[in-house]
């Protein structure tokens, strides 16, 4: 079994106005993006090529913590570090969005 490239637990998972879970997991294996409930109920996943993800763009949403992902046609708010004792959220919204974009794609 191989090890996830990216994996983050305690996600505030939104999907706009309605909040689908407070303590979510962001996970990204096999090329894969999976966005799972606590309980481990998968919400959505996609191959890594169908996704798209950056920072918000309103400035009220666009906290170092959050990002945005658009999979299956769906756009979600992520929002790392929600749980006590992780790493920051800001830290981990960075690393999901190196893992998610391909090395030599544009940042901007």
């Amino acid at each position: 079994m191989t090890e996830p490239e990216f994996s983050a637990r305690g996600v505030r998972i939104e999907r706009w106005t309605r909040s689908l879970t407070r303590a979510g997991q962001v996970l990204i294996k096999d090329g894969r993006l999976a966005l799972l409930t606590s309980s481990g109920r998968e919400i959505d996943s996609a191959p890594l090529r169908a996704v798209s993800a950056g920072k918000p763009l309103l400035p009220w949403a666009a906290k170092a913590d959050r990002t945005v992902a658009k999979l299956n046609g769906h756009r979600y708010r992520l929002t790392m570090g929600q749980q006590a004792g992780r790493p920051r959220g800001a830290e981990l919204a960075q690393r999901f969005l190196q893992a998610v974009r391909p090395a030599g794609e544009p940042r901007g």
